[in-house]
C-alpha cells in the first residue's frame, strides 16, 4: 500500500473563524460555534451563541456538511467533523478545516484524532509552558500521511461503525434518563402519582407522605478525599479506583481516570465506598450537583459527598433523581453564598418531602429497568471506545491494511 506525506495547508483550506466584537459586528444574529462547542469527535450543542454576520459573510464562516472544525486554544487539536446541514457559523477560536478531492474528511478527522491521542500534534504548538495554541499558520504545517481515496474511505468507514454504534448507545441512554425523570416529575413534582385523583391530604401533603431532611434517609453521607500527590507511594502501585468530580455526568461511575495505592487510602480522607452509592459534586460550578452512581467499590476527592442509603426509608432511584431535582436549588445556595460550593452539613440538614415507601416502592419498579439497561449500555460504549481506540493507530500506520 502506497501512503503519502503533505502538509495540511496543502491538502484542504483552513480557514479561521469570525472575530466576536460586539462593537464592530453588524448583520443579522445567527448560530455560531465556540471552542466549548468542538469537544473531540462531537459537538455539545446545548448551548449555542448567535452573533452578528453580514450577508457578504456567509459564504467565508458558513459551515458545510464535512468541514472539520480543529481548536486552536484550551486543548489545542481537538476536533469533530460538521455532518449537518444545519445552518451554522464559527467563531475565531476555532479553525476550519475544507479538504480538496484527494483526502476523505472522515478520514482527516480519524488522522486528527490519531495524532492527538499519541501528542504528536502537540509539537506544532506555541506559546508557554501552561498556554498553547494552535494558530492557523502552525495548523497548516500539520504532516498527514494518507493512502489513496479509497482505502481512505475503508479505513474510515471501519472506525465510523464503531462510533455509530457508540452513538447509538448514548442515544438510548438519554432516552432512558429522560423517561425516568419523566415519571419522576410526574408523580412526585407535579403530584399525578397512580391513585392521585383518590389521595386524601393532610397538612397540604398526600396521606402517608412527610417532611424529613436528607441525612434521614441515609445510613451515611460523607465526603471523599485526594491523597497527597507529593508521596508517590500514595498513588503506586494504583490498586484503588478513584474517582474526581469532572467524571460525574449523572451516569453510573464504572472505570475511572485514576487509581491510588491501599497507602494513599488509608493515609489520607478518602474512603472506600460500596457498589450503589450516589455520589454528588459539591464544588464548582458548574459540576456542583452532578450525580454518579458507584457500580463499583471506590473512593473519590473531596469535591463529593457519598450517599449510602437506609434501604428501609428510600431507594437508590428515588433518592437519585430527588437529588437531581434539587440541583437548581443546591447552586442557588452556592451563588447566595458568595462561592462555588455547597457544605455536605447543609446538604444533609436540607428539607425533603418524603413520599409514602410505597409509592416510591412503586417508582423504583418503574425505573429500575431503566437504570439497568444504562448501566448496560454505558458499559458497552466503554467497550467499543476501547476497541476502536486500539485499532485507530494499527490502521494510521498502516499496520493493518483494509481490503478493497
Amino acid at each position: 500500500m502506497s501512503w503519502k506525506v503533505a502538509s495540511l495547508g496543502d491538502l484542504a483550506d483552513v480557514q479561521l473563524g469570525k472575530m466576536l466584537d460586539q462593537k464592530k459586528n453588524q448583520g443579522e444574529y445567527r448560530r455560531y460555534l465556540g471552542n466549548d462547542n468542538v469537544q473531540w469527535n462531537e459537538f455539545k450543542l446545548d448551548e449555542v451563541k448567535e452573533m452578528r454576520i453580514k450577508e457578504g459573510e456567509r459564504m467565508r464562516y458558513g459551515l458545510r456538511r464535512g468541514d472539520l472544525l480543529i481548536c486552536e486554544g484550551g486543548d489545542p487539536g481537538r476536533c469533530a467533523l460538521w455532518m449537518s446541514d444545519e445552518e451554522m457559523y464559527y467563531q475565531k477560536a476555532l479553525n476550519r478545516v475544507r479538504v480538496c478531492d484527494d483526502i476523505d474528511p472522515r478520514y482527516l478527522l480519524y488522522y486528527f484524532l490519531h495524532i492527538g491521542a499519541t501528542r504528536e500534534v502537540a509539537q506544532y504548538y506555541t506559546g508557554g509552558a501552561t498556554i498553547k495554541h494552535l494558530p492557523n499558520a502552525a495548523l497548516k504545517r500539520v504532516e498527514v500521511r494518507y493512502p489513496e481515496l479509497e482505502t481512505q474511505r475503508r479505513i474510515a468507514s471501519i472506525l465510523m461503525a464503531y462510533d455509530n454504534l457508540i452513538e447509538n448507545n448514548r442515544r438510548q441512554i438519554a432516552l432512558l434518563e429522560e423517561a425516568a425523570q419523566r415519571l419522576y416529575v410526574e408523580w412526585f413534582v407535579e403530584l399525578r402519582f397512580p391513585g392521585h385523583e383518590n389521595a386524601k391530604y393532610v397538612d397540604g401533603l398526600p396521606d402517608g407522605w412527610r417532611v424529613t431532611t436528607i441525612r434521614e434517609t441515609c445510613k451515611k453521607i460523607q465526603s471523599g478525599g485526594t491523597p497527597s500527590r507529593k508521596k508517590q507511594n500514595y498513588w503506586s502501585p494504583a490498586t484503588v479506583k478513584w474517582f474526581k468530580t469532572g467524571e460525574l455526568k449523572d451516569c453510573w461511575l464504572i472505570e475511572p481516570e485514576e487509581r491510588i495505592s491501599e497507602e494513599g487510602l488509608n493515609g489520607s480522607a478518602a474512603k472506600l465506598f460500596q457498589p450503589g452509592t450516589i455520589v454528588m459534586a459539591i464544588y464548582a460550578s458548574p459540576t456542583l450537583g452532578r450525580l454518579g452512581v458507584l457500580d463499583c467499590e471506590a473512593a473519590f476527592n473531596q469535591a463529593m459527598l457519598g450517599f449510602v442509603i437506609d434501604e428501609a426509608i428510600v431507594t437508590r432511584e428515588w433518592l437519585y433523581w430527588k437529588l437531581y431535582e434539587l440541583r437548581t436549588e443546591f447552586n442557588m445556595i452556592a451563588r447566595g453564598a458568595g462561592q462555588q460550593n455547597i457544605s455536605g452539613e447543609i446538604v444533609k440538614s436540607y428539607e425533603i418531602v418524603l413520599p409514602a415507601f410505597e409509592l416510591i416502592d412503586a417508582f423504583t419498579l418503574a425505573v429500575g429497568a431503566m437504570s439497568k439497561r444504562r448501566l448496560v449500555l454505558q458499559k458497552q460504549v466503554i467497550e467499543l471506545t476501547e476497541a476502536r481506540d486500539r485499532l485507530l493507530p494499527k490502521l494510521m500506520s498502516g499496520e493493518i491494511e483494509v481490503e478493497g
